[in-house]
């Protein structure tokens, strides 16, 4: 005899609305459907009443965690359709954003993973590194949250000297606090127990499932677009993308870790090659065609399709984004576990409900 429960849309280890329908036998997890569009908010049709410019603002909204990334991926795909090359100081400038925004997001993240331990004081002890990295976004874009950092045709904001050096004083600060908690989610025995082993996925499933991000490099694929001809910038800052072999929610916990250090190293990397010279591109005209642009956010690949009829608004704009692909391959690694470890499983895919229901 199984039984189905909710598990969601409210629930402690869920900061955001996604239920899960867990058919369990005893307390095995034997199957699972999920539903979602609990705040389905209508932005893709909302794009019609504002202008191209405009709708990076709105692209930005779409999530806090992931803001810089979204617009990043707007504004680059706008710019295919105009066929404009973004300075190179530009450039760097979004690369060193978009990964301030990959390292508070993992911080974030564990944090919430810790909560779903019962960790209580490790999870503020992440919030509270987090908050250094929102001060530094705060001081160089002016928000800590939606950062609006990128417009079409380039940056839309420049850094100083001053900037420069409080991030990398930052950044000395806060490698030796990810070395701490590395300590603790890589080597302490409860962790470990666990999650080794727990909701395994294999380097074909997780390809063929259409994963993502920490998701997908977690079972061996070494899929980052960051590694890709789309952004040749990263190439010249010596990036490589973090991959486990293992599959486990262990290991997709590594690879999270791995990656605050990249985003570190990337960071400073791209300081140290930071040309002077403009940050933008002036624009011209309005946006005819189509374009598609892929980036990797913390949590995947986020894909943007853009249509322009040769008026200020969009005919047409079109967002996947990487939990919507994780979601098909969380269903499938589901059953067969325990339902005291659903929580642990569901948070190591690290879902974004805000950015599913756009």
């Amino acid at each position: 005899m199984t039984t189905i429960i909710p598990f969601g849309p409210q629930h402690p280890v869920l900061p955001e609305p996604v239920q899960l329908k867990l058919e369990i036998d005893n307390d095995v997890v034997v199957g699972a459907l999920p539903s979602l569009g609990y705040v389905h908010r209508g932005l893709e049709k909302f794009i019609n009443t504002k202008d191209y410019n405009q709708t990076t603002y709105i692209c930005e909204r779409i999530c806090g965690i992931c803001s810089a990334l979204h617009g990043i991926t707007y504004t680059r795909a706008v710019e295919k359709l105009f066929n404009v090359e973004v300075p190179e100081r530009g450039q760097y400038l979004r690369v060193i954003t978009g990964e301030l925004n990959r390292i508070h997001s993992h911080l974030l993240w564990l944090g919430l993973f810790a909560d779903g331990f019962g960790f209580e004081s490790l999870f503020y002890e992440c919030w509270k590194y987090r908050e250094a990295v929102l001060d530094v976004l705060e001081r160089t874009t002016g928000n800590r949250v939606i950062h609006s950092m990128s417009k079409v045709g380039g940056a839309s904001k420049d850094f100083t000297d001053e900037h420069i050096n409080l991030l990398l004083k930052t950044l000395d600060t806060l490698e030796p606090q990810v070395k701490d908690l590395e300590r603790v989610f890589v080597n302490n025995y409860t962790v470990k127990k666990r999650l080794v082993g727990l909701a395994t996925m294999s380097k074909q499933l997780a390809y063929e499932a259409g994963t993502a991000g920490p998701t997908l490099r977690g079972s061996g694929n070494s899929i980052d677009l960051r590694d890709s001809s789309d952004w040749d910038i990263y190439k010249d800052l010596g990036f490589k993308p973090a991959v486990e072999k293992d599959g486990d929610c262990y290991a997709r916990t590594k690879v999270r870790i791995t990656e605050l250090y990249d985003s570190i190293k990337l960071i400073r990397n791209a300081i140290s090659k930071m040309p002077k010279g403009e940050i933008a591109t002036p624009i011209k005209g309005f946006p005819t065609g189509e374009a598609i642009m892929r980036t990797e956010q913390p949590r995947g690949e986020v894909v943007y399709y853009v249509k322009g009829n040769g008026t200020k608004n969009l005919e047409r704009l079109k967002i996947r984004t990487p939990t919507f692909a994780n979601i098909p391959s969380l269903l499938l690694t589901l059953p067969g576990i325990k339902l005291a470890d659903v929580p642990l499983v569901v948070l190591t895919i690290d879902p974004c409900i805000s950015c599913t229901e756009r």
